[in-house]
């Protein structure tokens, strides 16, 4: 695997946040990339959410009328 690329930054956080994060000994730079991986995948999940809601829509609007696909193959 390749060696992932880093990027020095500064950031403003909470100064209490900050005291008791370095007390309790988290490494700030981990705990920060996975805080924003979170954020990433949750921005990413609710845009897909709204890009898809119509889809979505029409797709539980079909399966109300019509009910599920395939259903009379289903063993239980």
């Amino acid at each position: 695997m390749g060696q992932v690329q880093r990027r020095s930054t500064s950031m403003t956080l909470d100064r209490g946040v900050l005291d008791e994060a370095r007390a309790l000994g988290i490494n700030l730079s981990q705990a920060a990339e996975a805080g924003l991986r979170d954020a990433i995948r949750a921005e990413r999940a609710r845009l897909w959410k709204a890009a898809n809601a119509g889809a979505v829509a029409d797709y539980n609007a079909m399966t109300e009328e019509d009910g599920l696909p395939l259903s009379g193959y289903r063993k239980f």
